[in-house]
């Protein structure tokens, strides 16, 4: 009998272990996306002023989530590990109540961009989990003794997870789960015969008694509502199936079909405060796409005053979660060739001319699948390594 117990509560902690370790490690794939959720939550809990502190937030609760699953996985002091994991996850759950209540147009980020739940299905997911973790705990007294060699194990995977950490930090993500993924297809201007900027529209978010709801120009709500951002959303009729990627010039017109047409080289900043060398870098790089043959569009966020003078003939404004969401590198690059996304750089790793020149001469196919394959695979290949130590070493 005691045995079946042992094996129960191992059950209980290795799943909920694995949950955590999933969870967590989505999010240190994409530490700008996790720092976009944690923006969401703080606003949601009225506590705006973090927003600075957003993006690093969000990349230590996802690595407290990770050791943690680890931690449950191997099984390692399990009555620090256990007590630790019931709190964080009794945190969550009530968070998620909330979300359940006042019902935010918000995503819980539970997963990242990988895995999208309802609030309601994360709230279930939560409860079962705290069911779970109760079940490995208690009583404590039956956790059971920890093999010496699991402490190796864990050692070795808390390592390589900092690693990958550092990585994710200083790159864009591996593994691309947005809307603007390898071989997404923009939305092509003047769709139905209209003109391009009545494929848009501009719309208001506003917040009361801590729901969130969007409102269009002519239909804004009382003083009541406390106004939050806006927002360029495409009107109903469009393909939604196709990636919007909204920008305008200086007048006002929407200039999307620039991104559409031949093969173009997009840095986005989504922030104009950088140092000079990275504006040289940027000057750089629009100048080698051009003599390469491409046709260089910078979108940023922000006056036009922020941009330096001698590229400002290449710039036009987008919203700040577009330009996010496009490349999560502030100053990073996307090749689109005929509308289709090929690749993106990071600003730490933009493209040379030799690099330019190959691009533009070779196939777009081939480039898709060469890189973002090599891509996953390595993000693949660093999953089946950390599960294979924590359960076979």
């Amino acid at each position: 009998m005691r045995y079946l117990l042992l094996r129960l509560k191992r059950f209980c902690g290795f799943i909920t272990g694995f949950i955590f370790f999933l969870s967590g490690i989505f999010k240190l794939l994409d530490p700008v996306g996790a720092g976009l959720v944690m923006e969401e939550y703080f606003n949601f809990l009225h506590v705006d002023f973090m927003a600075p502190a957003a993006k690093i937030t969000g990349t230590l609760l996802a690595l407290t989530e990770t050791v943690l699953g680890a931690g449950l996985i191997t099984g390692v002091w399990r009555r620090i590990i256990a007590p630790a994991a019931i709190a964080i996850q009794g945190f969550f759950t009530l968070v998620t109540l909330l979300l359940v209540i006042f019902n935010p147009q918000m995503d819980c980020g539970c997963f990242g961009e990988v895995i999208h739940l309802t609030h309601m299905e994360t709230f279930v997911k939560n409860i079962l989990m705290l069911v779970l973790l109760l079940t490995y705990y208690i009583p404590a007294k039956h956790l059971g003794k920890t093999r010496r060699r699991k402490y190796v194990s864990f050692s070795i995977v808390l390592t390589s997870v900092f690693l990958f950490t550092i990585y994710s930090w200083m790159h864009i993500p591996l593994t691309d789960f947005t809307d603007f993924k390898p071989a997404a297809a923009l939305q092509a201007g003047n769709a139905f015969g209209t003109p391009q900027e009545d494929m848009y529209e501009a719309v208001f978010l506003y917040e009361k008694d801590g729901q969130q709801q969007a409102f269009t120009l002519g239909h804004l709500p009382d003083t009541t509502w406390t106004f939050v951002s806006t927002e360029t959303r495409l009107k109903e009729g469009y393909d939604n199936s196709l990636v919007n990627l909204s920008f305008h010039d200086s007048m006002g017109r929407y200039q999307d079909s620039l991104a559409t047409i031949g093969k173009v080289m997009v840095i986005s900043l989504y922030d104009t405060d950088i140092k000079a060398s990275q504006w040289a870098r940027t000057a750089a790089l629009i100048n080698a796409s051009e003599e390469q043959g491409f046709t260089p569009v910078t979108l940023f966020s922000g006056k036009m005053e922020d941009i330096p003078e001698e590229l400002r003939r290449t710039a036009f404004h987008a919203d700040r979660k577009t330009l996010l969401s496009l490349n999560r590198a502030n100053g990073g690059a996307t090749f689109f060739n005929d509308g289709f996304l090929i690749r993106k750089w990071s600003a730490r790793s933009l493209p040379d001319r030799k690099e330019l020149k190959e691009l533009y001469e070779g196939d777009a196919t081939e480039t898709i699948i060469g890189h973002s394959s090599q891509s996953s695979l390595i993000f693949q290949s660093f999953l089946l390594y950390v599960f294979a130590v924590m359960l076979l070493l």
